[in-house]
């Protein structure tokens, strides 16, 4: 079993070479043998939600569970070292398109333990909690019982709100687990340089609120203030309705909706449920919406669910929304 702490998340410990004698307890059994000389740069270990994961050498046999985890390797440059895919929400970005659909899909829904295990990996990057659900046999404890390292995309662990610093945190700790901490350097200063460009052309403005519709019909599925799509829509001249809710995504009723009387509804796109329009026709169809601004003057806004998780797209997320939610001030 992986140690134990109790440090936020994303906090990387570089380790010495003469501290691995203390390491060897926490290390998983995926890693060299402790005992072994380590490759250069390693070992490196991270402390990811409240799991110690130490690596002697970088993987090469890498699962990407999830999109946004597969994704980012490939921002990464990682495209030889990554041996599947699983679960996509949304088509890949155009840079990634081919190195993604190079990649075996192993399932383009769940996959189950042993066909992970199938693959021989050494790595197993879950871009959401639900990657290592117990209930499914898929805990870190298997993994790291069957000899395979885990990490869990910090988003679904956070006691904090997840902001960009965070997500340029993800970058540099996957680039360091991998070997390659200086091919994080210019692609987190592209992802700042984009944020950064965006609130400029909004600076001043007055923001407008905005309420998350993912998806639901009796309910409707949320964006609240841990994820960083919160911070997003602030960064791009929103207010979310639900940003006081104490979690990254929540259940909620349409009155609470009309309460709250949202002036846009962003809504996020991705496999698996309705179109963009169809989602749309339904809000207008919801008598007990009709007096709410955003559907009284259909303001709409769109994101890729992948744009608003923890991952390579979240910062250049920010212009695209800032253009639908101030549109003069980008004419």
């Amino acid at each position: 079993m992986p140690c134990l702490t109790q440090r936020r998340p994303m906090r990387l410990l570089a380790i010495a070479a003469l501290a691995l004698p203390l390491l060897a307890g926490c290390a998983q059994r995926g890693d060299a043998d402790a005992s072994a000389a380590a490759a250069p740069g390693f070992p490196v270990s991270v402390d990811n939600c409240g799991v110690e994961v130490t690596r002697q050498a970088a993987p090469t046999r890498a699962v990407g569970y999830y999109q946004q985890s597969v994704e980012l390797m490939l921002a990464l440059g990682l495209r030889d070292s990554i041996v599947a895919t699983v679960y996509p929400d949304n088509p890949p970005l155009p840079q990634y398109a081919e190195d993604y659909r190079a990649i075996p899909e192993l399932s383009n829904k769940d996959a189950s333990f042993e066909q992970i295990l199938e693959l021989a990996p050494d790595f197993v990057y879950g871009g959401y909690s639900s990657t290592f659900d117990e209930s499914a046999g898929r805990s870190r404890a298997s993994f790291a019982d069957a000899g395979i390292t885990t990490y869990l995309n910090p988003e679904y662990c956070a006691t904090e709100p997840i902001t960009m610093d965070d997500v340029y945190d993800e970058v540099r700790t996957i680039a360091t687990l991998f070997g390659v901490p200086g091919r994080a350097d210019s692609l987190v200063s592209d992802m700042a340089a984009s944020v950064a460009e965006a609130t400029t052309r909004i600076e001043g403005v007055d923001p407008v609120s905005v309420f998350v519709y993912d998806s639901g019909d009796a309910t409707a599925f949320t964006a609240g203030r841990q994820g960083i799509g919160n911070q997003i829509i602030e960064l791009a001249g929103g207010a979310n309705i639900f940003g006081d809710l104490n979690e990254t995504f929540a259940d909620v009723s349409w009155e609470q909706v009309l309460q709250r009387q949202p002036e846009v509804i962003v809504i996020y796109d991705y496999f698996g449920t309705p179109t963009i329009e169809a989602k749309k026709e339904f809000l207008r169809s919801r008598p007990e919406l009709a007096a709410v601004p955003a559907i009284r003057d259909d303001r709409f806004a769109v994101l890729t669910l992948q744009d608003a998780v923890l991952g390579v797209r979240a910062p250049y997320a920010v212009g695209p929304l800032a253009e639908q939610l101030h549109p003069a001030r980008f004419r």
